[in-house]
């Protein structure tokens, strides 16, 4: 038995089955997986992520740590709520995980880091710190929750809850921001290609807003609907599609790495030795079968590797990200290796679909 969310008893009485995810005990789906997917995509999903780990950093020198930890610039946070995606690099150019910081003010920003890798993450960051002198503050939050709402529907769904003040305002947050309304935070941010709310609140909270929010129209989902939206929406997965054994640049990550100017972020200099081998690219299955990870690519241009595969229930089609020769082209056919038959695919550029609408 896993660790436990402070929604665990709740998912089981709602008939959800239950699966082991990074450690934890989590709902892979409460029915109909296929279901819960178009609902998100048509009307409004939500998601206990409170395997996730919030953590506050606090002091004066956190911006300067931080710019020093992670590989993309946290000097674009200068507005309040602002987030930033960005990798965390260990010093040769591996991915020890993949985060989310909020700029709060000068003194505190937080960071949302994942299940799996949260254990190593704190200690990361705390080892860190110390051998580099940092005098910051590192907080874990474990009396906060996390409820991902998502969906066209999901963030009027999620105002309905708020007083009318932080409602309006939760509204009229832009992407990739987010607001404290009384003790929750809001942010509009998420992990199926729809819009939508990340919700932080209170753990005592957490039962009561679930059901608020099943009144508001808002179906939960499982693990199984939010991997099939994270891979139509052409969003990496930690522990699938990148480890601390990756170069980010192989697996589509380079967006989230800012290598200007003369900031010397940890795993830079490993980076700048490292050459890229691969494109991250994605496939759609011409042929009957399922995509896989690990499967082998073979193309003109050399072989490649299926990091993550599904059946897209949006496409009705087998779909997969891959990291691919260089020199691949966007629409070559390829094969894929399944059970030692090569069966056609064609490459596409991700996502393959964003707010409900196919783009391949």
């Amino acid at each position: 038995m896993g660790r436990k969310t402070p929604l665990h008893d709740l998912h089981v009485a709602q008939g959800a089955r239950m699966v082991d995810f990074g450690g934890w005990d989590m709902p892979v789906n409460y029915g109909s997986q296929i279901e819960e997917h178009h609902h998100v995509r048509r009307d409004a999903g939500m998601f206990d992520v409170s395997h996730m780990c919030v953590v506050d950093l606090r002091g004066a020198a956190t911006r300067a740590f931080l710019s020093r930890l992670v590989a993309n610039d946290v000097g674009k946070l200068r507005t309040a709520g602002k987030a930033l995606y960005s990798c965390m690099l260990n010093a040769t150019g591996g991915v020890i995980d993949d985060l989310i910081i909020y700029f709060l003010t000068e003194s505190h920003f937080r960071i949302v880091v994942n299940a799996g890798t949260r254990d190593n993450d704190l200690a990361w960051m705390r080892r860190c710190a110390t051998d580099w002198g940092f005098d910051v503050e590192i907080i874990e939050r474990a009396d906060l929750a996390m409820i991902a709402v998502q969906g066209p529907k999901a963030r009027a769904a999620v105002a309905s809850l708020l007083t009318p003040a932080d409602g309006e305002r939760a509204l009229l947050l832009e992407p990739f921001f987010g607001i404290e309304c009384g003790a929750w935070f809001v942010a509009r941010t998420g992990y199926t290609g729809e819009d939508g709310a990340e919700l932080l609140v209170p753990v005592n909270h957490t039962v009561a807003i679930w059901d608020l929010l099943i009144a508001q129209g808002a179906q939960p989902a499982g693990l199984g609907a939010r991997d099939t939206l994270r891979l139509e929406a052409g969003m990496n997965l930690y522990g699938q599609d990148m480890n601390d054994q990756t170069n980010p640049l192989d697996v589509g990550l380079s967006w989230t790495i800012d290598r200007s100017g003369d900031r010397n972020f940890i795993g830079k200099s490993a980076l700048e030795r490292k050459p890229q081998k691969f494109i991250f690219l994605g496939l759609i299955l011409q042929d009957k079968g399922v995509l896989r990870a690990h499967q082998i690519v073979k193309s003109s241009k050399g072989e490649g590797e299926i990091t993550s595969g599904t059946f897209s229930p949006s496409l009705q089609k087998s779909i997969a990200l891959a990291k691919l020769p260089l020199a691949t082209e966007i629409g070559e056919t390829v094969k894929v290796v399944i059970r030692d038959k090569e069966l056609n695919a064609v490459v596409v550029k991700p996502p393959f679909v964003r707010h409900g609408k196919a783009l391949v």
